[in-house]
């Protein structure tokens, strides 16, 4: 099969069973075999959602702000997108002015060093942003708190579709079908008692490797603005030279 023909569920767990073992050339699967495989087949892609290189895109979301000090993220929230896990980068874009300006946050990556904070509700230019992953909406606290002179982005994981049902086609770039379909394979052995087969794991393993390679976007080191740059770190003294 080839990836640029149309490629559904069934066709992928299908040629998933063959790979791990399960089914013999010119064998159909039973309904409890496809339904199990179905179940993993979605379960894997949640799991890939959740990690940076499995995701092949950011989306930027935003909203002007209203002087909030929270807003909601996820599905119909203030911010309207799938609820992220994390996000991994935001901007404030002052808009009163007559060219467009955007500033960096920075993103406070905890509930406790969100706590540290003295007066969470004072009004003006916005530093940062703290992410409060909460179920169903995610809540954004951005700080300080900003007016509506402000149009609020944040950058979050595309969302990787899962399959609604058997007939569903595949809606990924064309180098996640390798890794869908031998890494399926490698979570279908256990589920029949059969022990790990070396090659099948490499294979999933390269195609992986792949798309990981193919979605890898490491930004550019920067040094907090305190460290003066005339100055340089010694990593042997931990002080600056």
């Amino acid at each position: 099969m080839a990836v640029g023909d149309t490629i559904s569920a069934n066709d992928i767990i299908n040629l998933s069973l063959k790979e791990a073992g399960v089914l013999g050339v010119g064998q159909t699967p039973l309904a409890e075999d496809i339904n199990d495989a179905f179940l993993l087949l979605n379960g894997m892609i949640g799991q890939w959602q959740r990690k940076r290189y499995m995701v092949y895109h950011l989306i930027d979301v935003a909203k002007q702000s209203t002087g909030a000090v929270s807003y909601t993220i996820g599905p119909g929230g203030d911010f309207s997108t799938s609820r992220p896990a994390a996000i991994n980068s935001a901007f404030a874009r002052q808009i009163t002015t007559g060219n467009v300006v955007d500033y960096p946050l920075t993103v406070i990556p905890s509930r406790e060093d969100y706590n540290k904070i003295a007066t969470k509700n004072i009004q003006s230019f916005p530093l940062g942003v703290f992410y409060d992953a909460a179920y169903p909406l995610g809540v954004l606290y951005f700080w300080p708190v900003p007016t509506n002179l402000y149009e609020l982005h944040v950058s979050v994981y595309e969302t990787l579709p899962k399959f609604s049902n058997l007939t569903t086609q595949l809606a990924l770039p064309p180098e996640y079908f390798d890794a869908i379909h031998y890494n399926l394979a490698v979570r279908l052995r256990p589920m029949y008692q059969l022990p790990p087969d070396p090659a099948l794991v490499a294979l999933a393993k390269n195609a992986l490797d792949t798309v990981k390679t193919a979605n890898a976007q490491i930004p550019l080191m920067s040094m907090p603005f305190e460290i003066p740059s005339n100055n340089r770190f010694n990593i042997y003294s931990g002080a600056l030279r």
